[in-house]
This record gives C-alpha cells, structure tokens and sequence, in this order.
C-alpha cells in the first residue's frame, strides 16, 4: 500500500514502538511494522508521539498585550480587568486578528491543535468577536478553534449585555460564557447562570463559566453551575472554569460539593500559571495557592483540564503558550508528584481537554483524523520532566511543524 505519510518507530503512550501510516488525512494503519511507502517517511526512532495538546482556556482577543495601555503593577485579576477595560475601547479588527493568529501560530509550533478561546462580548459593536470568528475560518485547515461568547463585565451590569451575549451567538460563537461573581449581587449571579443555560439550550451551545474565580470563600456559585447541568440533563456539555474559590472552601461544605459535582458529570478547568498568581493577592502569610481542588476532583473521576489562559496580557506579562509549562506548575502546585498524578497532568492537556471541548474525532486511533505531535521524550513523566521541544506537528496529515534543533557538544572529561 501508498501512504502519503509514514511515521516509523515511534514510540506511543503505553510504550509500545509502531509505524503509523496516514492517507487522506486520516490515520488509516498503525502496527508494529509497516510493509508498504509512504511519499514521505519520518523516522522517529523511538521519540514519543502523542495527540496534540488542547489548550482548553485562553483569552486570545487579550493576547500579546501586556503593557498596554499600562502595567499591571498589583498584579491582581481586577487591575487586570480595568486596564482591559482601557485597552479594549481602541480594539480594531485588524489588530485582535494579526495578535490572534501570531499566538495560533505560536501555540501551534508547540504542539497545540486544538484551542478554546473566550472573547470579551460586553462591547456593542462586537469589534472582537467579528474578528476571532474571521480567525476561526483563516486557520481551520490547521488548527480547530472554539469561540466561547464570554461578557467579561457581567450579563447584567450593563443594559445592552444580556442582548450582546445573545447576538454572538446568533452570529457563531460555538459555546456560552459568563461570570457569575463578577455580577452585582448574588441575585444577578444566580440569575445569569440560569440565563446562561437558557441560552445554550435554545442554541445548543457548550457552556464554559468563569466561576468563583476569587479567594472569597462564600463564593458558591459552582453549586448553581453543578445544579443546573443535573436539572437540565446538560452535563458534560458544561464546564466551570477556574474555580479557584474551591481551594478556601471548609472541608464540610467542600466534601458535600463533592458528591453534587459527580452527580453533575460537568468539566474543570484549572489555569495553573495564572491561578498561583493572581490569587492569593490580599493573604500576607500563610498565603493560599489560589488553585482548585485538582487533584481531588481528580480523584473523584470528574474530568480535568488545564489552560494557559493569559500570555502577555493585563494579568499575566510572561508566558509562550507552552502547555507542558502548564502542567509542569500543576504538578507542582496540585502537588501531584506520585507517577500515576504526573500522567494526569499530561492528560489533562490532552484527553481530558479533548473531552471538555466535546471533541469526538481525537486521539491516535485507526479512522481518526492524523493529528499527532513528537517529543523527544521517553513517556509522559519524561515529557513533563525535561519539557522537550515538540519535534513535528501533524495536523489532518499534514507536517505543519518541524523543529530541528542545534546538536549539542560536551566537551566535559
């Protein structure tokens, strides 16, 4: 048989060597040794081939604009939202797209084929919305991108928001945003998350909420999320980003949150490299890591995520869109350092993202789509240990990405 693409002797997750043979796009052989030629032929040599890794939370209409029009000089999330505030009344098309494609292209080099981006639709004329919907269709050949209808100010805190929210998704935002305690009240809070559902059913939208994104330990607006997703039968189409005010729950209320978030089935999704530094803020010491519950709800089957959330923007200056950084800091600050913990984290960046984005064609499998990324690692401990550049980028069959680096020399007795 013609392939038009054969990886030879690359390594799988379970640990096992195969040749993995693509036609059309799709992966259409994988065996221990293939006997037919491929019009191209990658050797591997023992290099680990994963699926890609899914960035599941990043704010791209914010991306690459640190700085501007000032520092975050506290470092804090709502210093972040005011000078966003300032920044986003000069947005233009042109300048959301070119910083949105410069970080796709950036994300992909990484290994990354996959991304769920939030944007900001509090503002009336939708300037960013327009122009990540026109990004979604410039990259879909390479890279499949998700646009969360996100009201960074609240639906109710302004008049026209409510209206706004729902017009992005008239107009193709795939999945329904919100931030319950951001709202004015409590009231307002548990009203949007009811008005949040409304409108993924009448759309048949995923839901994605920024949730108890606060060290305020009276923050509970997960358990309206969780109530809601068992009410409506909407579950796994659900997902409670951030939630961070988890981690300052009493151990009481958080054990019986528990049990409601299983019978939920909904999805979480922690932004290590974010979390540990905008939360905490107001602690002198002992100071709270500012993280959810990860590894508990891990624990307790639900599905886990991570993102990376900012790069170079008002709440976070650093950052390349590199997710084994991201699950690096979750092992680190989840403490989830046992072997089977630290292949959690690198699944989080890549199954457990895969299933909170709904994907259904994702994985390296016979008959799915020939999206796959190289390591130069032993396995997934090894991956995240030493963060190795990801070698190539596969996406639909096609190599996108290929790094080869400098070979190094020691000269050390």
């Amino acid at each position: 048989m013609q392939y038009q693409l054969i990886l030879r002797q690359g390594k799988q997750l379970d640990g096992d060597r195969a040749d993995i043979g693509i036609v059309d796009g799709k992966i259409v052989t994988i065996a221990a040794q293939i006997d037919g030629t491929g019009d191209r032929e990658i050797d591997l040599d023992g290099r680990l081939v994963s699926p890609p890794f899914v960035e599941s939370h990043i704010h791209l209409d914010s991306a690459l604009t640190a700085g501007q029009p000032r520092p975050n000089q506290s470092g804090t999330l709502f210093e972040g939202i005011e000078i966003w505030g300032d920044r986003k009344t000069n947005l233009t098309a042109e300048d959301v797209k070119n910083r949105a494609i410069s970080t796709l292209k950036q994300q992909a080099t990484q290994g990354i084929l996959f991304v769920r981006s939030h944007v900001d639709v509090s503002a009336p004329d939708l300037t960013a919305l327009h122009a990540l919907l026109d990004v979604r269709e410039t990259v879909k050949d390479w890279i499949t991108l998700q646009i969360v209808a996100f009201p960074q100010d609240g639906i109710y805190s302004h008049p026209n928001n409510e209206q706004l929210i729902e017009k992005a998704l008239t107009l193709g935002a795939d999945v329904v945003g919100g931030i319950p305690h951001y709202e004015f009240t409590r009231e307002d809070g548990v009203n949007s998350v009811r008005r949040i559902f409304e409108l993924a059913q009448k759309y048949d939208r995923l839901i994605d909420i920024h949730c108890d994104e606060i060290d305020d330990d009276h923050s509970r607006f997960l358990e309206v999320v969780a109530a809601y997703a068992i009410r409506t039968g909407w579950h796994s189409k659900v997902t409670a980003s951030h939630t961070t005010a988890f981690a300052s729950y009493n151990n009481a209320y958080a054990t019986k949150l528990m049990g409601l978030l299983g019978r939920s089935r909904i999805n979480f999704i922690a932004n290590p490299l974010i979390n540990i530094t905008l939360q905490g803020r107001s602690d002198t010491y002992p100071k709270r890591r500012g993280i959810t519950r990860v590894k508990e709800l891990w624990q307790n089957g639900l599905n886990v995520s991570l993102g990376h959330d900012c790069i170079q923007d008002p709440w976070y200056g650093l950052g390349t869109g590199n997710m084994l950084d991201v699950a690096y800091m979750a092992v680190h600050v989840c403490q989830m350092t046992g072997l089977a913990e630290i292949d959690a984290c690198y699944d989080m960046i890549t199954a457990g993202g895969a299933k909170t984005l709904n994907l259904k064609d994702y994985g390296i499998k016979v008959g799915n789509d020939a999206n796959l990324i190289v390591l130069d690692a032993e396995n997934r401990f090894d991956a995240l240990r030493r963060r190795p550049t990801v070698s190539h980028v596969i996406s639909r069959g096609r190599l996108i990405f290929e790094t080869r680096s400098a070979a190094t020399c020691c000269y050390l007795e």
